[in-house]
């Protein structure tokens, strides 16, 4: 593992601002998992955030620190869900114009939510890749600047503070933590952190069949560009790992696992039957996974972390 490279995001870490707008979200125990499979089953229910969803701590960590000149100028993002929204209400805190560009295909429901946190919805395209044109187009053309949804240290360090929480929570008693996978800021946070501390504690990512974007470039030893993804899980439907993120990640991260989508529908049911609160796919992933990692290592009796990520 790359110490100077882990340390030098603690560091970021340990500097991120984030609480402004998110909150440190609880560590709750899944009763009937527990039973059910002879381990101690716990949710980070980063589905309680004021947008539902841990994209806020990114977002926030980057535009709070943009220079002067570019607060003036404002912000762009491409987005179909939460880090729509994350970025829209860190704009609408700190005072800053924030252009969302988002696909036609968008749900109304999205489209409106970030209009009612004061963004500027712009709607482009079909797909995501078009909307992500457009937003870069409009970053050069009108001098503003383009906040990742994933591939930036801001935003990596800004997720990284749900590590720093589960420090504080737990301090090393954990035996793995299960994180989804999209673009992989969260696990690239995540890991930095909790390696650097507690190297014990396997990180264990969580992606769907369908959308392997981890896993593949794992596999292949570098980043590579899936020709299609399953948009079950439209949080994490992304054809390529971030650089950056995948950088830090192939140092961080134990194994990734790969679940069905029947297996993320049920993982979904699990999460309602203990919390009454219905998570979006993506959200359920890290159940989905850990059921599979017990089942497969037979494990028992060990600490286990899920991190949902997202709620409906």
């Amino acid at each position: 593992m790359c110490v100077a490279m882990t340390q030098r995001y603690v560091e970021k870490i340990l500097k991120a601002r984030v609480y402004d707008v998110a909150v440190e979200t609880p560590l709750d125990e899944a009763v009937m998992l527990s039973r059910r499979f002879g381990n101690t089953v716990l949710l980070k229910r980063e589905d309680q955030q004021p947008v539902f969803s841990f994209k806020i701590r990114g977002a926030y960590n980057k535009i709070y620190h943009l220079t002067d000149e570019q607060k003036a100028r404002g912000v762009v993002a491409a987005s179909a869900g939460n880090h729509a929204q994350g970025v829209a209400l860190a704009g609408r805190f700190l005072g800053i114009d924030t252009h969302i560009v988002m696909p036609t295909t968008t749900p109304e429901i999205k489209v409106s939510s970030v209009r009612n946190f004061g963004g500027n919805a712009i709607l482009v395209g079909e797909s995501y890749d078009e909307a992500y044109a457009h937003a870069l187009a409009l970053a050069e053309s009108q001098g503003l600047t383009f906040v990742h949804p994933f591939d930036d240290p801001d935003v990596i360090a800004g997720q990284g503070t749900i590590g720093l929480e589960l420090i504080r929570q737990r301090n090393g008693d954990m035996d793995a933590i299960f994180i989804p996978v999209g673009g992989g800021g969260l696990i690239a946070g995540v890991s930095s952190l909790i390696k650097e501390i507690y190297p014990h504690i396997k990180i264990i990512g969580v992606e769907p069949e369908d959308a392997p974007t981890l896993k593949a470039a794992l596999d292949k030893g570098e980043r590579v560009v899936l020709d299609e993804v399953g948009l079950f899980a439209d949080g994490v439907a992304v054809k390529q790992i971030g650089e950056e993120t995948f950088r830090v990640a192939r140092e961080t991260v134990d194994e990734v696992i790969l679940v069905k989508t029947d297996e993320i529908c049920a993982a979904i049911k699990d999460v309602f039957e203990d919390t009454r609160t219905m998570m979006e796919p993506a959200g359920a992933l890290s159940v989905a996974g850990l059921k599979k990692y017990v089942a497969k290592y037979g494990v028992r009796n060990q600490t286990l972390v899920a991190i949902t990520s997202g709620a409906n």
